[in-house]
């Protein structure tokens, strides 16, 4: 009996514009949300047609959820043990602890190539008996095209980590964590600042306050000023003593500046001499052996930090990787995205409409159908590599972007699932393990005025509470 209703009720849902269930549409009744401005598709790994269906061919902003469909085709295409190679060359004469040359750096796109690969990199270079570099150090970001973007472009806030653009030598996403605590001694604030480039300065002007911890940043502001040499951060401001510890991270030097002043201090403090400056160029890899290949962890690991955290930088790292193996090198993302749009396409997939724009989420224009989301996430649930695609994901309520949501409910740990949140965007995709034991695939976007500001949470909370009861 229980199949003969399914059946009925999957019939029903499959019209464009399906009778969602009751607890969903008290929600949008109760904000004056209309149906038209939702997208819903709930679908059994093993059935053969939907549960519920609606608006399911309407071009939605998709916000962070299309990174389902990037981390899951790099996946499938390059494999889980795909790694990243960071290549390290002399270029000069070595004579067993000091290079008379330039000590070159050649990236191919690692997405997680982070303070402590690099550290343990130049600690394996000291290990080779290399202490002194008399030459420069020569960066080679080549493997992907020169991006001409402005990283303020998206929301006017260029030091914001989730704007850091893609490079093929991108270190630690570029990032600085500044953590500021009270200095009761001189009634200041003390900074400090991880990693610590060399040729970053901070300059403190803070003010230490008594009362509550309030106020945008903790009262805390900041200045950029340039200088021919280095960049100098200033902190101003009334840091109420309640707030510590506090900290923030922003993205304050260029891909090249960065990478070199954290070369420098992680050097020095191994021991290790440099003489040069900084010099970008093209190494021939042919016709050069590197003295050091550094890999990066594989891709099944790097892609539960993309879809997990989502991480928007990673992201569209792992869009040029596909263009770099699978269309050419230089890597550019337009080509990215024909390697995901014919990959597909190959599997008879409706591509209608789908705009992929970075391929992370962090766009106005990205489009998506909730079908084609749902094929996509039917078909990795299919797939031999289903196990490292589902462990990429918020285990819902309990870790990533979700660890703090669906409080109470009975599918606390029993969904992977990826959110997405833009201004009056907000959706939801992926896997709900039913009450009665059927992996459900769940996909819902509201683009609709204000959704992100909880409208589309509670949204997605009635839709997984039913969803759970049904399978």
């Amino acid at each position: 009996m229980r199949a003969v209703l399914l059946w009925v009720v999957g019939a029903i849902a499959c019209s464009a514009h399906a009778q969602l269930p009751a607890p969903v549409q008290r929600i949008l009744d109760g904000h004056d949300i209309s149906a038209d401005d939702v997208s819903i598709v709930v679908q059994a790994v093993e059935a053969g047609r939907p549960l519920l269906s609606h608006e399911a061919a309407a071009l939605r902003n998709p916000a962070s959820t299309i990174k389902l469909l990037t981390t899951w085709v790099a996946l499938d295409a390059l494999g889980p043990t795909y790694t990243w190679p960071t290549e390290v060359y002399f270029l000069g004469d070595y004579s067993g602890d000091a290079l008379d040359g330039d000590l070159g750096i050649k990236g191919y796109g690692d997405p997680y190539f982070v303070t402590e690969e690099f550290w343990k990199l130049l600690r394996a270079l000291r290990r080779t008996g290399l202490g002194d570099v008399r030459g420069d150090l020569v960066f080679d970001d080549s493997y992907f095209a020169t991006i001409d973007e402005d990283p303020g472009e998206f929301d006017g806030q260029p030091y914001r980590t989730y704007n850091v653009t893609p490079n093929a030598l991108l270190l630690n996403f570029q990032a600085a964590r500044f953590q500021f605590l009270p200095d009761t001694e001189r009634r200041g604030v003390s900074i400090s600042v991880d990693p610590e480039p060399s040729n970053l300065t901070v300059g403190n002007r803070l003010a230490l306050i008594d009362g509550p911890c309030r106020g945008y940043q903790a009262g805390i502001s900041f200045n950029v000023i340039d200088s021919p040499v280095n960049r100098q951060i200033v902190f101003e401001g009334r840091f109420p003593a309640a707030c510590a510890p506090y900290a923030i991270t922003r993205s304050v030097l260029r891909h090249d500046s960065y990478l070199y002043g954290v070369y420098r201090s992680l050097w020095t403090e191994l021991g290790g001499r440099h003489r040069g400056g900084l010099r970008r160029a093209a190494i021939d890899a042919e016709a050069t052996e590197p003295a050091l290949t550094w890999s990066s962890r594989p891709l099944a690991e790097i892609i539960r930090s993309v879809n997990k955290f989502s991480n928007n930088v990673m992201t569209r790292q792992l869009l040029l990787t596909l263009a770099a193996e699978q269309a050419a090198v230089p890597a550019r993302a337009e080509d990215g995205i024909a390697v995901i749009e014919q990959y597909l396409a190959d599997r008879q997939l409706d591509t209608s409409g789908l705009v992929l724009a970075n391929g992370a989420g962090l766009s106005r224009d990205t489009r998506i159908s909730a079908r084609l989301l749902a094929d996509t996430l039917l078909a990795a649930a299919r797939s031999p590599f289903a196990p490292e695609f589902l462990a990429s994901l918020s285990l819902g309520g309990m870790d990533g972007t979700t660890r703090r949501r669906f409080n109470g409910q009975p599918a606390v740990g029993r969904m992977h699932v990826k959110t997405g949140r833009l201004n009056d965007v907000s959706a939801l995709a992926g896997y709900v393990h039913a009450a009665a034991g059927a992996d459900i695939v769940v996909v819902v976007m509201l683009n609709s005025t204000d959704a992100h500001r909880g409208p589309g949470e509670e949204l997605q909370d009635a839709l997984i509470r039913w969803v759970y009861e049904q399978g």
